[in-house]
């Protein structure tokens, strides 16, 4: 609900915050005295259209925040997340005009584009009277409306789960389709390719594994030469082996004379020896099996440019290409099998929308049954309002099946006519002013439950009427406020009598200048205001007792809230 309304500046108001209530809260005042500035204030702050003209004369810059306190699970906190913006406890809507007329506009204090408030301000208030809205009067939420009325939501999720399977059948069926019409226009290619690969045979690490032997083959002679000349170093009459074998004979000659040391030593030989000896085993090994043949070389390069020219034509590394292969003979096999395989999706398709159609028929009953009751109650509604000549028409179209959708196969409007014999038509072409307002206000108390918008305002409802008929507007606004918030704007004490909260706009002249102030009344004022009301100008002790008769005969909320 609306909790705050802040105005800096505008039009009349130099400073004004006001404190709204729950419930229904009126707004009374002489003519002129600034009402419908309110709502123009509050319709910047929502995201109406900006003018120079709403800045005070002689300010820099008007400025309007509108305050809502709403359950954290409301759709305007999903819309906050989805642009980045934060979750507060509050939502604050701010606007700020210039005197060129360009404004901005900043939500929970971060900066918003203009379409962005607006769009939040459609999930948090409907006006109705003074300009035109969305909500009812927008066929959009006609569906969602009546089944959320219809409490049809089960139902509707049905729906909208075999709709998804329905067209995700489709799409895999479409999905082949394109697959194998691609695949038939490619079979000479796909069967070359896979035969290349065939005779071509790739290994998993193959190319590695040949780069390295490359690399081998490549340096032959260095290998060839460090290996000859190693063996040549250990093995010769001054090699190593030579050497180590004389030195070793020579501290056996003295072991028994040097005693545990040259033992040791001795020992210590031996050890070199063997060592020395599974060298020379490793080195004629390495040498017999080098593989060091130059002419290996050009078998070894060229089966590695064989594999890395296949890898780029299929674009995919060496590695991969055994996946390649398998890739391609699946899709030629595909086409072996094609029939079979679109026939199976086909039949897959067909039962989804057969599902899909025996959902939505559910729905359609459901929401046939919703509409006539919708009609029904609205009708009973209308008569009290002077709107006895109005009907509501709620009409189920069947889509032509390209337009189903996840919502059925229901397209729903809210028509309505004000005569008899006279053809039903959209909600807002059906009247103007009051009449209409009246007509939304018997639409809204039916749909109270199932519309989540959780401020309305009603200006201008009580237009051309009084007596009987006020007292029912006022009734059914009390109502309402009993799901939502309600503000009213009201020249009807029938309709001010009801209200929870009462607020007085009076305009005063201060120093030259022009301004509008609000104010709460408290219950001596309410009953002086709804006295003005009734007689006019002067209030007569017959007008007080005569409003303490419409006050003390309304249960009103604030009345129920002292008791």
């Amino acid at each position: 609900m609306l909790t705050r309304l802040a105005i800096n500046d505008v039009v009349l108001i130099d400073k004004l915050a006001l404190d709204l209530r729950p419930g229904l809260c009126a707004f009374t005042g002489e003519t002129g005295a600034g009402k419908s500035i309110l709502l123009d204030a509050l319709g910047l702050a929502l995201g109406r259209r900006s003018d120079a003209a709403f800045v005070r004369q002689g300010c820099a810059q008007a400025a309007v925040t509108a305050a809502f306190d709403l359950p954290r699970a409301h759709a305007a906190n999903g819309l906050l997340e989805e642009q980045g913006l934060p979750v507060e406890d509050e939502l604050l809507l701010r606007r700020v005009v210039g005197q060129d007329g360009k404004s901005r506009a900043f939500v929970n204090d971060q900066p918003a584009s203009i379409a962005f408030l607006r769009l939040l301000g459609e999930y948090l208030v409907e006006i109705h009277g003074q300009f035109e809205t969305h909500g009812l009067l927008d066929p959009a939420t006609h569906r969602v409306l009546l089944d959320a009325f219809g409490k049809c939501a089960a139902q509707a999720a049905k729906v909208a789960q075999t709709f998804g399977v329905w067209r995700d059948a489709l799409d895999a069926h479409e999905q082949a389709a394109a697959d194998i019409q691609r695949a038939r226009e490619e079979e000479a290619f796909l069967r070359a390719a896979v035969t290349e690969l065939d005779r071509l045979a790739p290994q998993q690490g193959e190319a590695e594994i040949l780069t390295a032997r490359r690399t081998r083959l490549q340096n032959a002679e260095k290998i060839t030469e460090a290996l000859q000349h190693a063996a040549q170093a250990l093995e010769s009459e001054q090699g190593a082996e030579a050497r180590l074998n004389e030195a070793s004979r020579s501290i056996a000659r003295i072991t028994d004379k040097a005693g545990e040391p040259a033992a040791a030593l001795l020992a210590t030989l031996d050890r070199a020896g063997n060592e020395l000896a599974e060298a020379l085993q490793q080195l004629e090994r390495l040498m017999r099996d080098a593989d060091l043949d130059p002419d290996t070389l050009n078998e070894v390069e060229e089966r590695l440019f064989a594999l890395r020219a296949c890898a780029r034509k299929h674009n995919a590394p060496v590695d991969d290409l055994g996946r390649v292969r398998d890739d391609l003979a699946a899709r030629l096999e595909r086409l072996e099998h094609d029939g079979d395989i679109l026939a199976a999706l086909a039949k897959k398709a067909a039962a989804a929308r057969h599902a899909f159609e025996q959902e939505a028929r559910t729905l359609s009953r459901q929401r046939s049954k919703a509409a006539r009751e919708l009609q029904e109650l609205v009708a009973a509604e209308l008569s009290p309002l002077k709107l006895e000549r109005a009907k509501l028409y709620v009409e189920l179209q069947e889509l032509p099946e390209a337009q189903w959708n996840a919502g059925g196969t229901d397209k729903i409007l809210f028509l309505a006519s004000t005569n008899p014999g006279t053809a039903p038509g959209p909600l807002h072409k059906i009247a103007s002013g009051g009449e209409l307002a009246r007509f939304m206000l018997a639409l809204k108390v039916v749909l109270a439950e199932a519309d989540p918008i959780p401020t309305l305002v009603f200006d201008e409802v009580d237009t051309g009427i009084g007596g009987a008929t006020a007292t029912a507007v006022g009734e059914r606004l009390a109502r309402l406020a009993r799901q939502v918030q309600v503000l009213v704007v009201t020249h009807s004490p029938q309709v001010a009598a009801k209200a929870g909260a009462h607020y007085r706009v009076s305009k005063a002249v201060r120093g030259g200048a022009a301004f509008t102030a609000v104010t709460l009344l408290d219950d001596d004022k309410r009953r002086e205001e709804i006295a003005r009301m009734l007689a006019g100008a002067a209030v007569t002790d017959a007008a007080r007792a005569a409003a303490d008769s419409l006050i003390g005969g309304d249960a009103s909320p604030r009345k129920r809230a002292r008791n």
